[in-house]
């Protein structure tokens, strides 16, 4: 196929040397700025925090607890409705909830990449360690929501 001088033209102005460095320089800063977030281990749970987490679980029959990347997450219909991620347990719960439950002292939102929220999912205060009971009555509020969602399909497995 000829290519018309025309034609070679624009690809050379499309595709200038300037311009592909220009667009390396880019691509490099964007694949840098997550380097180290790339780099982080995924924290792990000690014992006291596998023991905390799983007591405070519900003992319902629909869920269940699954390993999820190293820590712990606790499922219902398919859904995650709260999880450990090193030593924090973390919920997933509707707005209100969560605007209740971030008012108290040393709740925040769940991160686990520094700057990069998980919607609808929020780190309970520390001290809840100490009162079990209070951070099952916020487990099974967020159990109770999760529960009402529609299952989640299962991925068809090829093979």
């Amino acid at each position: 196929m000829l290519i018309s001088s025309a034609s070679h033209a624009h690809v050379q102005s499309c595709w200038s040397l300037e311009r592909i460095i220009s667009w390396r320089e880019k691509w490099i800063a964007r694949s840098s700025s997550h380097e180290g977030e790339m780099n982080m281990p995924m924290p792990r749970p000690d014992a006291p925090s596998k023991q905390f987490f799983t007591s405070i679980l519900p003992q319902d029959p629909r869920v269940q607890v699954r390993p999820m990347f190293g820590n712990l997450a606790g499922f219902v219909n398919g859904n995650m409705f709260a999880g450990l991620y090193g030593a924090e347990v973390f919920l997933r719960l509707p707005a209100a909830d969560r605007a209740e439950l971030l008012r108290e002292k040393g709740a925040v939102p769940f991160e686990p990449m520094q700057g990069h929220a998980m919607a609808e999912y929020v780190v309970p205060p520390d001290s809840w360690r100490d009162d079990p009971n209070r951070a099952r009555g916020w487990v099974s509020r967020s159990l109770q929501w999760v529960g009402a969602m529609p299952a989640k399909k299962t991925k068809s497995r090829k093979g």
